[in-house]
Order: C-alpha cells, then sequence, then structure tokens
C-alpha cells in the first residue's frame, strides 16, 4: 500500500521509541533523508507524497539494520558536532552531546587567545579540534591520531568545512613522547580511549559491536592514556599553557591529582549536563 514521506517517517519514529531510542525524531529523519537521497528541505517539501515502493524497502532495510544495534551515524556516514557537518566511519568514534563540553570550554579558552596553536589529541573524526578551528578565527589546529582511518576521516573534514588553511592532520601516538618538529602549543584537547577493558562487553550493542575499539580502551583501569599524556604530553605545552581532558564517570578526581602530582595547576572540573563531571582542565605552571 503507497505510503507518503510523512506518514513513513511517523511510522519509523515511532518504531525507533518503541524500542527506546532517545533521539527518535532525528534518527528517523536522518534515515528517511539519507534512504531517499533528499536533503532536509526536500523531505519537508515532499512529504506529502507517496515514496517509491524501492525508496521504501532501502529506507525500511536502514531501520531494520539500526534497530539490529548499528548506529544512524555509520549507516548514513556523517553526523554533525558543535554545528559542524562531519564525515564518519567506523574508523572514529561518533561524536557525542558529551563531548561537546570539552568543544565548548576549550573555545571558550582560545578564542580570546588571538594567533595560538592548538593540538587535538586523539582526534578521531577531529570533531573537537574542527570546532575550536571554527570558533576561534585566529588559532591555528593540527589534529593527531594514531589510526590511518582516523587521519584520513579527519582530512576529509578539514576539507568538507573549508578549514585546510588553519587546520592539519597527522598520526600521532598519544601513549608515547611528542616529536620534536611538531613544536609547542598553547592549548591541548584530549579525548582519550577511557572505558576500561573489563567494562568493553558490557557496553550497548551500538558501541561495543561497531566503534572501532582502539578509540574505546583505556587499558584495564580506563587510566592509560591519561597516566601517558599527561608526564609525556606536558613537553608540548607552552607554560602557562592548558591541558584539556574529557573524562569518564568516576574518572574526575583521579586525573585531577595525576595533572596535580605533575606540574598543573588551577585545575577545573566541568560537569555536563546531566551534572557528571566530564572535562578536566588545568594550566602548566613549569616545563621543565
Amino acid at each position: 500500500m503507497p505510503i507518503t514521506y510523512n506518514d513513513l517517517y511517523l511510522d519509523i519514529r515511532r518504531a525507533l521509541r518503541g524500542r527506546g531510542a532517545s533521539a527518535a525524531t532525528l534518527e528517523a529523519r536522518e534515515l528517511v533523508c539519507y534512504g531517499s537521497g533528499k536533503t532536509r528541505e526536500e523531505l519537508f517539501r515532499d512529504s506529502r507524497l507517496y515514496v517509491a515502493p524501492e525508496v521504501e524497502a532501502r529506507i525500511r532495510d536502514l531501520v531494520r539494520r539500526h534497530l539490529s544495534g548499528e548506529p544512524v551515524a555509520y549507516l548514513i556516514g556523517e553526523w554533525e558536532f558543535y554545528g559542524l557537518p562531519l564525515d564518519i566511519s567506523e574508523a572514529v568514534l561518533i561524536p557525542r552531546v558529551d563531548t561537546e563540553v570539552l568543544a565548548r570550554e576549550a573555545i571558550a579558552y582560545v578564542k580570546p587567545l588571538g594567533p595560538c596553536r592548538v593540538l587535538d589529541l586523539c582526534a578521531g573524526s577531529g570533531c573537537v579540534g574542527l570546532a575550536v578551528a571554527a570558533n576561534a578565527p585566529a588559532a591555528r589546529v593540527l589534529l593527531g591520531d594514531i589510526s590511518e582511518g582516523a587521519v584520513r576521516i579527519s582530512r576529509q573534514n578539514i576539507r568538507r568545512n573549508q578549514l585546510s588553511g588553519r587546520v592539519s592532520v597527522m598520526v600521532l601516538d598519544a601513549r608515547e613522547k611528542p616529536p620534536a618538529a611538531i613544536g609547542e602549543f598553547d592549548c591541548i584537547v584530549c579525548n582519550p580511549p577511557y572505558i576500561p577493558a573489563a567494562e568493553i562487553e558490557t557496553l550497548e550493542i551500538s558501541v561495543k559491536d561497531f566503534e572501532p575499539r582502539l578509540a574505546l580502551c583505556g587499558g584495564a583501569d580506563g587510566y592509560d592514556f591519561y597516566s601517558a599524556i599527561i608526564p609525556r604530553w606536558r613537553t608540548a605545552l607552552k607554560t602557562g599553557g592548558r591541558l584539556y581532558f574529557e573524562v569518564g564517570i568516576g574518572q574526575a578526581d583521579t586525573v585531577l591529582r595525576m595533572m596535580r602530582a605533575h606540574g598543573f595547576g588551577d585545575i577545573n572540573v566541568v560537569q555536563d549536563d546531566q551534572k557528571i563531571p566530564r572535562v578536566v582542565y588545568g594550566t602548566l605552571l613549569e616545563n621543565v
């Protein structure tokens, strides 16, 4: 039986809500747009038109895959972060709203500095560093990640957001000492892998079966990357510069103590919208 685009969208939204999807409205719209090849504006314009049977079949297959656990961002190959459209693949984590707290705090610090250098370490899709560059026009940003796949996606996102003049990307291992050639930065932002290894299998199917474990697992206790980055990458930070971390639930106090033990002061913890401590940042008092 023929169905209009609007009724198909509503049908999919009901199905997603029935499975407990918190973003059912957004996900339904994105799946219909992608499956039909329409923009959001075109979908609204054509809402009363009937959907061709082959298009409906394609959209419903996408919905079936999503209901089986496959994230919408991987199905459609893109997602939005801090107002920026980003290419996404299974080589990178899907940007979360929680991580916008990290971007927001870094932007608030970097923007008044004027000309400065920022490093986004463990950059993944480049979402945080690109948000900083887009909102702090005088900043030059380097995106670094150990994954070649992530570097490719970051490079695509630099071009997609027309930031090639101020943003670059390179392969960097956050667990090793920074190469001297990259110089010093006024600010380092980092959303490292921080989930304890034993907890990976307890995560939702959409995460544990689809998102890259390289970007999820923070070692036995979840602190492997913090314990490597804080003492080693402080040498790539100017005295008086800031280091910003995203942290997992219950990790803020430990990361704060790690930073304090390695010469950072004025350390602050910032909560996300759910009142969960999500960002820890501090100022490098003296680089030795």
